[in-house]
């Protein structure tokens, strides 16, 4: 005989329940975490963090001891000679240079300021700094950089004219029309060239000159023309004579000097000075012959006249 025991429901599992702290109830602080705490707690480190942090170590390494040891610029010669290698290995090499201008300053010259040699790639090379570089030669005013695809380079240069010597102390240089100075010492095939002396007188002359060139009767005169103080220019001549223009208005006075010259030829006279300063009068001093010959001249005169009275008072 069997036993029967009557089915008991069997007992649910439930959650402890949560009280929750009445609001004006504050728990200690040693007992509170801090949000950026509990953020850092779950935050979950992304993979390979670790190793891009690793290769950002190495390069800020290589970084340092590049600036440490001053070799940036021969890692960007390092880097920019690799990049050439793979354009001309991809058919980018520079197989033709064709250049124009160029005068005083000879081809190698040219290729030499432009950086370009065999080992130079067409798709590496910049325009904008082979012009800049370019440039940095004194003969060279402007010049034009064009890449013709896939391995043509042109260059054409615009190079200023020799205009004048300047002497500055005891060097005598060669200069543009704009002041620049083109050779610091001028070779003797320029030595034909119009003079100029003093200091800023290289950067007045061209001015200066264009006014000078209305008065061809006097420029075909000129030796050297001096800048005083840079403010004023004296003419030396090639026969002794020294005109001191003045600062305001020296084509005015170059006007009452071919004047003079014209009616009383008056520089072809033994003089060697002709003062051109002073608006309202032109002073002129003799030669020293002339001077003492004037002299004699003059006591000859005085006497003559005494002689005369006297005989008059008898």
């Amino acid at each position: 005989m069997r036993l029967r025991l009557p089915k008991l429901p069997l007992p649910r599992w439930r959650e402890p329940s949560r009280v929750a702290a009445p609001a004006d109830v504050q728990w200690p602080a040693s007992r509170r975490s801090p949000r950026w705490f509990r953020r850092l707690i779950a935050w979950q480190v992304p993979r390979g963090l670790g190793s891009t942090a690793s290769v950002l170590l190495v390069l800020a390494s290589v970084g340092y001891g590049v600036v440490r040891g001053d070799h940036g610029a021969e890692l960007a010669t390092d880097l920019q000679n690799l990049c050439d290698d793979l354009a001309n290995a991809a058919g980018f090499s520079i197989t033709e240079v064709a250049l124009a201008g160029e005068h005083n300053v000879g081809r190698d010259e040219v290729l030499r300021l432009a950086g370009v040699t065999a080992r130079t790639s067409l798709l590496f090379l910049d325009p904008g700094e082979t012009r800049a570089r370019l440039m940095s030669n004194p003969w060279i005013a402007d010049a034009t950089v064009l890449k013709l695809y896939p391995g043509r380079l042109r260059i054409e240069i615009t190079e200023r004219k020799p205009y004048a010597l300047w002497q500055d102390d005891y060097r005598v240089a060669l200069i543009a029309a704009d002041g620049t100075v083109l050779m610091p010492t001028a070779s003797p095939r320029y030595f034909g060239l119009p003079l100029v002396v003093g200091k800023g007188a290289a950067r007045e002359a061209g001015s200066f000159f264009a006014v000078l060139a209305r008065y061809p009767a006097i420029v075909h005169e000129v030796k050297a023309s001096a800048l005083i103080a840079e403010r004023r220019w004296t003419l030396y001549l090639k026969n002794g004579i020294d005109v001191l223009l003045p600062e305001n208005e020296p084509e005015r006075a170059l006007r009452t000097l071919v004047e003079l010259d014209h009616d009383k030829k008056l520089l072809s006279r033994d003089i060697v000075t002709v003062d051109l300063r002073l608006p309202d009068r032109v002073s002129v001093r003799l030669t020293e012959a002339a001077a003492a010959a004037r002299d004699e001249v003059v006591k000859a005169a005085e006497k003559a006249a005494k002689k005369t009275k006297k005989g008059g008072d008898a």
